[in-house]
């Protein structure tokens, strides 16, 4: 077979039956058109005993495919570890919505068999950094593919916060929290709160307050090259912190600054041929058909 790809990675939702089954076959699908695989190891034993495992850095620097078996969140997950390496990343969906991940998990063999044979669209989609600063000093960083959020600790409550775009004092905020999200994000916990879609090929970051105390206050579309900044009042409660996708969590104090940007880190997604975006948010959200 001629191909761009000749050693792929699986990685999957540990402890998930659906997805268990749809490793296995991938496995030994490519496993018997002579593809090297790498079974991430958070999966490989329940693939089987003889199954060696690797960790994602491993998967990402050895791989020139990577096939994420599960939901959005195993995208996410993987994403923000193999966005720093140069490998194609595809998605078998066995979750709910499924915004990025778009093989279907029974009858996956006809599609990726045309991905592998080198028919495909490429996708980057940008990264955001976040990072917590106290007293001038970064104390916490981590990425994100979808958003990066500020947010109380386990107990809902209104905190207050300044806002900067470029160092350039936007408003203070009070409010339940703050999104900024990236376009891939925009259909995410963004979307939930009332922001706006961004179009992938945008570069772009949406700011979407979470239950403002002023009316007036609505989402924001800035450029994507753009520094936001969010300092915390000093009479907030202890509790906050930064979630990056919803996976990592990063300790906030009062008084504390948390920067935001776009990362250097690309995420290169891999498409079946003719991949259309608005089809699939046709399909994901319920929108109509043409009429005529």
């Amino acid at each position: 077979m001629t191909t761009k790809f000749h050693t792929i990675g699986l990685i999957g939702k540990p402890h998930h039956q659906g997805t268990n089954q749809t490793l296995k076959r991938l496995h030994y699908w490519l496993t018997m058109q002579g593809f090297e695989v790498l079974v991430e190891e958070r999966v490989a034993a329940e693939l089987g005993p003889s199954i060696e495992a690797f960790d994602l850095l491993e998967i990402g620097a050895r791989c020139d495919l990577a096939i994420v078996v599960g939901g959005d969140g195993n995208m996410l997950g993987a994403a923000r570890v193999l966005a720093r390496f140069d490998l194609g990343v595809i998605g078998v969906n066995r979750g709910n919505l499924g915004f990025l991940t778009d093989l279907p998990p029974d009858t996956f063999e006809e599609a990726l068999a045309k991905v592998l044979d080198g028919e495909f669209d490429t996708e980057h989609r940008f990264l955001l950094e976040a990072e917590v600063y106290r007293n001038g000093e970064l104390k916490a960083s981590n990425t994100a593919v979808n958003e990066a959020v500020l947010h109380p600790g386990k107990i809902a409550h209104m905190i207050e916060f300044e806002v900067y775009i470029d160092d350039q004092f936007m408003y203070s905020q009070r409010a339940d929290g703050m999104i900024v999200s990236t376009p891939t994000g925009s259909t995410a916990y963004a979307l939930s709160a009332g922001g706006a879609i961004l179009t992938p090929n945008l570069q772009a970051l949406i700011l979407v307050p979470m239950f403002p105390h002023t009316l007036s206050c609505r989402p924001i579309v800035v450029d994507a090259c753009s520094t936001i900044k969010m300092v915390v009042s000093p009479e907030n409660g202890e509790n906050l912190e930064v979630s990056c996708d919803g996976h990592v969590h990063l300790a906030v104090l009062p008084g504390d600054e948390i920067i935001v940007r776009r990362s250097s880190e690309r995420l290169r997604l891999i498409h079946p041929k003719g991949h259309n975006y608005f089809h699939v948010l046709r399909t994901k959200l319920g929108w109509g058909s043409k009429l005529f």
